[in-house]
């Protein structure tokens, strides 16, 4: 594969997107970013950006796209939903996969990577304390919308990229922090000022949105010799405690009621006739993925991208708390 000197980004406006945009002009690279609503005010002063206005979810996405991809070596796909929504994953997620794939058909593009999720992996198959690496298996009953649209946009780009011969890259990033993103669901439930603590033991699978950034810009310019799935960690993994001590300095929560996970355990199990009508940690496969105690290791990202973050986790978040109040 040539050497790739454009890349076009999607969701290229989101927490992930915008950061994978300065990093991506930092390396040098030119960038087509598609987003939805208005750009950031300061693309406007870098020639090196090109802005393209455009709802992948709409019919008529894909012949929008085609003409950008002039010149594109590598395609960042960013954009997709994060809420509960089923309609809204099968519309941004899922159907705007099929915009970007559609779209790259027939192009000189070499490399596509996903911004897919770590949340993708089946934890019911772990025992507490496990660790969960890149060859824990895949979920085949999806516990929420959006695992099941992630799930959806894997396949969707392995389809994609064997028969049009893609490099593929599916990034499966942690929970992602980063300036006004510091909440996680591994904590427990905010309520107002209170945080319901589910759970004290386990790493929690964190990651800088700049770390997220750097593993997406380097995909797109190296060559992963097929498809190739990694989950994107921070090197310093905190535990619930460390997390809580350091989100405690931007002012929340104000009070913690703690839960033993394991208690809600046989409740989950007791209440499975009710289906989706329970909350989600009354879920089994919910409770056990966001509040189960396992561990996580980043050594076959670092094996494959190199690299090193040398910053603790601690210094990290209160660099995100401090810019988040600016």
């Amino acid at each position: 594969m040539g050497t790739v000197t454009r890349v076009l980004i999607t969701g290229a406006a989101g927490f992930i997107g915008s950061a994978t945009v300065r990093e991506a002009r930092e390396q040098g690279l030119l960038v087509v970013a598609v987003v939805r609503a208005a750009p950031p005010a300061a693309w406007a002063r870098d020639s090196g950006i090109t802005v393209l206005r455009c709802d992948l979810s709409t019919d008529g996405a894909a012949d929008l796209l085609r003409p950008a991809l002039a010149g594109v070596g590598a395609v960042i796909h960013a954009a997709a939903h994060l809420g509960g929504d089923t309609t809204a994953h099968t519309a941004d997620s899922v159907r705007g996969t099929g915009a970007i794939l559609s779209a790259m058909q027939g192009s000189a593009v070499q490399k596509l990577v996903l911004v897919s999720s770590i949340a993708v992996h089946d934890t019911m198959t772990l025992p507490p304390g496990s660790p969960l690496t890149e060859a824990c298996p895949l979920e085949t009953t999806p516990r929420d919308p959006y695992v099941a649209a992630k799930l959806a946009q894997e396949e969707l780009c392995r389809t994609a990229a064997a028969r049009q011969g893609l490099g593929l890259w599916i990034m499966r990033p942690g929970a992602v922090f980063g300036p006004d993103r510091l909440w996680n669901a591994h904590l427990g439930v905010g309520l107002g000022p209170v945080l319901l603590r589910v759970g004290t033991k386990g790493q929690i699978p964190v990651c800088h949105v700049n770390r997220v950034a750097w593993a997406l810009v380097l995909g797109a310019v190296t060559d992963p010799g097929g498809a190739v799935a990694l989950n994107i960690l921070d090197d310093d993994l905190p535990d619930r405690t460390r997390l809580l001590t350091a989100m405690r300095r931007s002012g929340w929560p104000r009070h913690v009621l703690p839960l033993p996970w394991w208690l809600l355990l046989p409740l989950a199990r007791l209440l499975a006739p009710l289906g989706d009508r329970r909350p989600g940690l009354l879920r089994e496969p919910v409770l056990r993925a966001r509040m189960m105690p396992l561990k996580y290791s980043n050594r076959v990202m670092r094996r494959t991208l190199g690299g090193r973050q040398a910053r603790p986790f601690e210094v990290l978040f209160a660099k995100a708390i401090a810019e988040g109040e600016r």
